[in-house]
């Protein structure tokens, strides 16, 4: 329940289903149906840097329905249609799930474009971006809308901190979420 409302109610009901599964981990708590804050803090690193290779291979056992080492379209399908409803919910553009497994298919460039493997997201920058389409919906609307233009821009937000990171293409998402969560906990203080 709790673990539903992490980024402003991002994830989606079916990959927090999986996550308290306990597939891509066991958790480490010895209360059932809890997360330890080892777990939690796994999970978060998963979250918030799905290009390291332990979060590819953590969001890959969650859509990984049976195990056998590759994502089909039936699978990635059925991570897509709660997304789907819930751009519906709120009013937005639905994009339907042909469009999207062909962007998918674009971007991570399988071998075989009937499935996909780890190796296949592993070799991709973009892989992240996937797992975001396929069930966090926050993050999957900021790339809907992203312009690319903007992104190549260097844009000096520096009250925020936001200069730094984007002159800076060596950080990793890790470490962009880790300055925009210190950057805000500092605004925080300030006002206290």
């Amino acid at each position: 329940e709790n673990l539903i409302r992490y980024g402003n109610h991002a994830l989606t009901y079916r990959i927090v289903d999986r996550i308290f599964s306990q597939v891509p981990r066991k958790f480490t708590s010895k209360v059932e149906g809890k997360m330890g804050y080892e777990d939690f803090v796994y999970f978060i690193l998963a979250e918030e840097d799905k290009s390291s290779e332990p979060s590819l291979e953590y969001w890959f056992k969650c859509i990984d329905l049976d195990g056998n080492g590759v994502l089909t379209r039936n699978e990635m399908q059925f991570f897509y249609e709660e997304q789907l409803h819930r751009m519906e919910c709120m009013a937005q553009e639905p994009v339907l799930f042909e469009d999207i497994l062909c962007q998918m298919i674009d971007m991570i460039k399988p071998q075989d474009e009937s499935y996909i493997m780890l190796r296949d997201l592993k070799g991709s920058k973009l892989s992240g971006s996937v797992f975001n389409i396929l069930f966090n919906l926050n993050k999957f609307m900021a790339f809907e809308t992203r312009d690319p233009f903007l992104i190549r821009q260097v844009t000096v937000l520096v009250y925020v901190g936001i200069k730094q990171e984007r002159e800076n293409p060596t950080l990793t998402e890790w470490d962009r979420f880790a300055h925009r969560e210190y950057i805000r906990l500092s605004m925080e203080d300030d006002v206290e």
